[in-house]
């Protein structure tokens, strides 16, 4: 039976029998209505992901974007210093850290839109 359906056995139902059942009419709506909402919540409380998949979801997300900074600064830091031990020159030190740079933020934006 639908919303409108239970109204309208309602309205009839206090048509029937008479305004001093009115309390009793409504409240029976009511309930009707309040175990309809709680199904209707239940089910999607059901669909919804359990708090431990979302933390595993979330733990792997945070692993990887630790292990991408750890690497980056180690990598950024050895071709620092091989390129200052090679040339005494830092102009290629901006392509380097540049380019560390563009992979963290691209990674960072993917992972962003893999969220929403």
């Amino acid at each position: 039976m639908s919303t409108g359906d239970d109204v309208r056995a309602a309205v009839s139902a206090r048509r029937d029998l008479g305004p001093e059942y009115e309390d009793a009419v409504v409240e029976s709506f009511i309930d009707k209505m309040s175990a309809e909402i709680d199904r209707r919540v239940d089910e999607r409380v059901a669909r919804m992901p359990s708090a431990k998949q979302v933390a595993r979801q979330s733990s792997v997300s945070d692993a990887m974007r630790l292990a991408l900074a750890i690497v980056s600064l180690v990598l950024g830091t050895a071709a620092t210093i091989v390129l200052l031990a090679l040339d005494s020159s830092t102009s290629g030190l901006v392509p380097i850290w540049g380019g560390l740079a563009l992979v963290n933020w691209a990674f960072a934006r993917s992972n962003r839109d893999n969220k929403s």
